[in-house]
């Protein structure tokens, strides 16, 4: 548990969470050595250096963005072409670049298994290329959300019911 110190303002995120998630791979390496991972998602940020890009340069671990939903940077839109391109994906892997206003690749929209109908939208951390973080995303995928992602988000629902009596805080069903 920790206690967040800053609100949220978006596009801002790292500056938040990061020296929480920092800290805590630095625990792991003192610890636990032997379960250091070989690679760390987070939120996305096709907007540039977000909270994969801060983690991955502070703890040099590869990172990976992952988000649910588009952020809307660079004439990136959720609008009808978008839609389409979405509607297009067929298979799980099936991806389609995400093309900023500027011409810059930001990052690639992913249909992350057969049956999802929402894309995932992943975009390079730390020392990782997108092709590779969006094969390593999809290898990670037996839901819409990366499983890792997934079983901290059920595991921390979990804890907070148990330990807090929070009953707001409802169980993680596998997305579509």
């Amino acid at each position: 548990m920790v206690s967040l110190t800053a609100p949220y303002v978006s596009g801002f995120l790292a500056f938040r969470e990061v020296p929480f998630l920092v800290d805590a791979v630095q625990q792991l390496r003192e610890k636990e050595p032997r379960l250091m991972p070989q690679a760390a998602s987070s939120s996305s940020a096709p907007a540039g250096f977000g909270v994969a890009c801060h983690l991955g340069v502070l703890t040099d671990l590869p990172c990976i963005g992952v988000a649910k939903k588009l952020l809307q940077v660079d004439g990136l839109e959720n609008n009808a072409l978008h839609k389409e391109k979405i509607r297009l994906l067929k298979a799980g892997g099936d991806s389609f670049p995400l093309m900023g206003g500027s011409g810059t690749v930001l990052g690639m929209a992913l249909k992350s298994h057969d049956h999802s109908t929402k894309p995932l939208y992943v975009s390079v951390g730390h020392k990782m290329s997108l092709e590779a973080a969006v094969r390593l995303t999809h290898g990670c995928c037996k839901f819409r959300i990366p499983e890792p992602v997934r079983q901290a988000d059920i595991r921390s629902r979990d804890y907070i019911r148990r330990t807090l009596g929070v009953q707001g805080a409802p169980a993680l069903q596998p997305e579509r």
